[in-house]
C-alpha cells in the first residue's frame, strides 16, 4: 500500500504536467514513465554491480565509460536549461536502444519522443520523482518490498487513466488480475499471453504470482485484500529458470503504441528484463499464433467492432463484435490443454444472437468451462458501470458442470471512489474454487454451486448465475386487516379532538 506521502506526491506530479501544458493522462504518463525507468535502470544498474562484487559473478553495466554521464544520479543536479538539453539529446537516445538488439523494446521506442520541452516541469519532475524512491526507500527498510511498493505506485499513476479507450478498453484493478491469477494458477514453464494487454497488467500478475508459487513461506505475506504474495522468489536457484521466466514467458499484444511502450516499461521496471510485447491487432489477418501458448488471460475490449474485412478468416463466429471474437481468438492461440481465464461483459452470457450462442457453445464444445465469476457492475469504475464475469476454462477439455460464483463484494465500495470495505468474496472465492471437486453439498441459494452442462444446454446455454441460483423468499407476516382499521380509527379520533383544540385556541385569541 502506498502511504500518503507518496500519494501526495505523485498527486503534486500530475498538477506540474496539467500546469506544464501536458494534460492528456495517456501522454502525461508515458512522459512520467519516461523518467521513472531512467531512475529505475540506474538503480539496478548500482545494485547488480555491487552484487557482482559481492557474488564474483559477472555484470555488464548499463552505464560505462562516457554513458555514466547518463545515470539520473549525474544529470539530476544539472541546471534546468542544462538537464533538458542533456536528456533530450543523450539520454533519451541512450534509452531508446536499451535491451537486446532488434528487442520489443528498442522497437517500439524507435518513435518514442521526449516532449517536455519547460527546464521548470523537468526539474519539479525529477525533485519530486527523487522525493518518492526516497519515500520508498523508507518503506523497503521497513520490511516492504521494493518491487510490490512500484507497483502501487505505478498502479496509482495509472488511477488517472479514468475513462475506456475508443473500443472499450480500460484498465484492470490490480486485485482482479490477482484473483484470475489464482484462478488460473500459471506456472514456471508456461508460455503466458494477453492478446489485449495495455499496460501489462495480466503479465504482471502472472509474474508476481509465478514468484509467490517460489517464495518461502517466511517472505509471503497477506495483502490489503486478503491475497498471499511473495515477490523475492528465493526458491529460484537455477539461474536458467530465471533466464526462461524474464526472456521466455511472457508475450502481449495490443494496438495502440502508446500502451505498447508503457507495458514494456512496466514490465522492465519490475525485473522482466526481456518482456515480448509487440504492437498487433491479435483479430486481424495478420495474427496467426494458434495453438502456441499455455495461458491466456485478458480483460478484452468489451464495445465496439471490427471491419469484416480485417477478421482472421480462421474464426469461427460470423459476428464483428470484439468481446466475442477475443472468446474465438483465445481458444484458438491456446494449446490443447492450455487455461485460460477471461473477463466478458454480461451481454456474453445470455445475448440471443447466432454469434452469441455459438460462443458459448464454444466454451462448452471445445474447452472445458470449470467456473464462472458473476462480478457486481461496480468493479470497473469510475471508468465503466458494466456488469461482468470471469470465465475459467480449458481448451480441448469437456465440460460437464460449470462451477458458479456470485461475487457480491471485492473488498471496495462500488461506487466512483471505490474506497477500501471489510465485505470482500474474494479470498472466499479462492478458498471454494480449490475445493470444488470436493464439494458435496450444492445448495443453489448460496453465493457458489454447480450446474449440469444439460441444464445450460436446455437453457440456450446461458451462462448467467442468476438463471440458476434459487433465491430465498422471506414469507412477509402482515397485520390484521380489523387491527390496521382500529389503528386508523384512532388516529383519526386524535386528530378531530387536536384540531377541536385548535379552533377554540383560535376563538380565544382572536377575542382579545
Amino acid at each position: 500500500m502506498l502511504n500518503t506521502t507518496i500519494k501526495s506526491s505523485i498527486d503534486r506530479l500530475w498538477d506540474k504536467f496539467w500546469s506544464g501544458g501536458i494534460s492528456n493522462p495517456l501522454t502525461a504518463i508515458e512522459q512520467i514513465s519516461y523518467l521513472l525507468f531512467m531512475k529505475r535502470i540506474d538503480q539496478l544498474d548500482i545494485k547488480k554491480g555491487h552484487d557482482a562484487e559481492f557474488t564474483g559473478e559477472s555484470y555488464k553495466p548499463f552505464f560505462k565509460g562516457e554513458n555514466e554521464k547518463l545515470r539520473w544520479s549525474h544529470f539530476r543536479h544539472m541546471e534546468g536549461g542544462e538537464m533538458l538539453t542533456h536528456i533530450q539529446t543523450k539520454v533519451f537516445p541512450f534509452l531508446k536502444n536499451l535491451g537486446a538488439e532488434g528487442g520489443s523494446f528498442a522497437k517500439h521506442m524507435d518513435n518514442a519522443v521526449f516532449i517536455i520541452s519547460k527546464p521548470s516541469l523537468l526539474v519539479e519532475a525529477v525533485n519530486i520523482i527523487d522525493e518518492i524512491f526516497e519515500e520508498i526507500a523508507k518503506q523497503q527498510s521497513a520490511g516492504q518490498g521494493f518491487q510490490d511498493t512500484q507497483g502501487d505506485l505505478y498502479e496509482y499513476l495509472l488511477a488517472e487513466i479514468t475513462s475506456a479507450g475508443k473500443l472499450g478498453q480500460f484498465r484492470t484493478p490490480r486485485h482482479i488480475i490477482q484473483l484470475i491469477c489464482e484462478l488460473v494458477d500459471p506456472k514456471l514453464g508456461d508460455t503466458i499471453c494477453d492478446p489485449a494487454c495495455g499496460t501489462g497488467g495480466f503479465l504482471l500478475g502472472a509474474y508476481q504470482h509465478i514468484l509467490t508459487q517460489h517464495t518461502s513461506k517466511a517472505h509471503q505475506q497477506t495483502d490489503e485484500n486478503g491475497l498471499t504474495r511473495g515477490i523475492l522468489g528465493d526458491k529460484l536457484t537455477d539461474a536458467r529458470q530465471w533466464t526462461q521466466l524474464k526472456e521466455k514467458t511472457f508475450y502481449g499484444y495490443d494496438m495502440d503504441d502508446s500502451m505498447v511502450r508503457i507495458g514494456l516499461m512496466n514490465l522492465m521496471m519490475h525485473g522482466i528484463s526481456t518482456p515480448n510485447i509487440d504492437q498487433k491487432d491479435t483479430l486481424s489477418k495478420k495474427y496467426d499464433e494458434d495453438n502456441h501458448y499455455d495461458v491466456i488471460m485478458a480483460n478484452p475490449p468489451f464495445k465496439g467492432s471490427i471491419d469484416k474485412g480485417d477478421i482472421n478468416e480462421s474464426f469461427s463466429l460470423d459476428t464483428t463484435k470484439t468481446e466475442l471474437l477475443f472468446i474465438n481468438r483465445i481458444i484458438k492461440s491456446l494449446k490443447i490443454g492450455g487455461r485460460g481465464g477471461v473477463i466478458v461483459p454480461d451481454g456474453v452470457l445470455f445475448g440471443s444472437s447466432n454469434a452469441h450462442k455459438q460462443a458459448r457453445k464454444m466454451l462448452l464444445n471445445d474447452c472445458e468451462l470449470q467456473g464462472v465469476i458473476s462480478m457486481p457492475s461496480g468493479v470497473f469504475k469510475p471508468y465503466a458501470g458494466v456488469s461482468t464475469a470471469i470465465l475459467i476454462f480449458v481448451k480441448g477439455g469437456e465440460t460437464e458442470k460449470v462451477w458458479f460464483y456470485d461475487m457480491q463484494a471485492d473488498g471496495y465500495s462500488l461506487d466512483d471512489k471505490r474506497s477500501k470495505i471489510e465485505e470482500n468474496d474474494l479470498p472466499d472465492i479462492i478458498e471454494k474454487w480449490s475445493y470444488r471437486k470436493q464439494q458435496t453439498d450444492n445448495n443453489r441459494s448460496s453465493k457458489f454451486f454447480y450446474v449440469e452442462r444439460n441444464e445450460i444446454e436446455k437453457n440456450d446455454y446461458n451462462l448467467t448465475v442468476s438463471k440458476y441460483k434459487k433465491t430465498k423468499y422471506k414469507e412477509k407476516v402482515y397485520e390484521n386487516p380489523q387491527n390496521i382499521l382500529r389503528k386508523i380509527e384512532k388516529t383519526e379520533q386524535e386528530i378531530v379532538i387536536g384540531l377541536n383544540y385548535l379552533k377554540k385556541l383560535n376563538k380565544s385569541t382572536s377575542h382579545e
